[in-house]
């Protein structure tokens, strides 16, 4: 019993540890990207710094999460799920804003600041790796981080397309597919929480 607990704490401890790393990667990522995304005009920066968010927010609640019951870890990738998908829903408006008034995003830094992204979001791919199959708190941390290194490789693409095409609509595009890639992801991870029922509530 008492080896049961110490393996239970080490696997709470490493969770931990992964969590908060991903979450100051995170925190530091959406406050570079937003600033960029804004000075830049590129509506796809700055939906992958909104999903930046999303994602340490959802850190924040997973670790909240570690080694407490059940119910608590489903309660946490629910709300994570519904953090997800509002952030997903306010760069939606964003988009449609830009579809409207227009706007004029600077290729360059969308490629260069996408590839910062890119570096950070695998390494956060790598931390969470070992924990991708454990409680659905940490399999809501691997979705979305493997949503964001497919969100920047979008953005690399897209500020690539822009200076090609000289056209703001690859931008726009991006912007929308990377909503959609946080929506979806939100969604899932609340279809996930709801799959699994409490130990403690399937006794009763």
């Amino acid at each position: 019993m008492s080896d049961c607990g110490c393996e239970i704490e080490i696997k709470n401890k490493s969770e931990a540890k992964v969590l908060i790393i991903l979450l100051l990667i995170n925190a530091a990522m959406f406050v570079v990207e937003i600033s960029v995304g804004l000075f830049a005009q590129s509506t796809g920066l700055i939906a992958d710094s909104m999903d930046m968010l999303a994602d340490a927010s959802v850190y924040a609640i997973s670790l909240y999460a570690v080694g407490r019951s059940l119910t608590v870890k489903n309660k946490a990738a629910y709300i994570s799920g519904i953090m997800q998908i509002s952030l997903g829903v306010l760069v939606l408006l964003d988009i449609t804003r830009r579809f409207i008034y227009g706007s004029e995003p600077e290729s360059s830094l969308m490629m260069i600041f996408g590839l910062i992204a890119l570096v950070a979001n695998t390494l956060c791919l790598i931390l969470i790796y070992k924990h991708r199959h454990g409680d659905v708190h940490m399999r809501a941390s691997w979705i979305f981080s493997t949503n964001d290194v497919i969100a920047n490789i979008g953005v690399i693409i897209s500020g690539g397309l822009v200076a090609w095409l000289a056209s703001p609509y690859p931008d726009l595009i991006i912007g929308l597919l990377i909503s959609a890639i946080v929506i979806r992801g939100g969604l899932s991870i609340i279809k996930d929480s709801k799959k699994e029922i409490p130990v403690e509530e399937a006794s009763n």
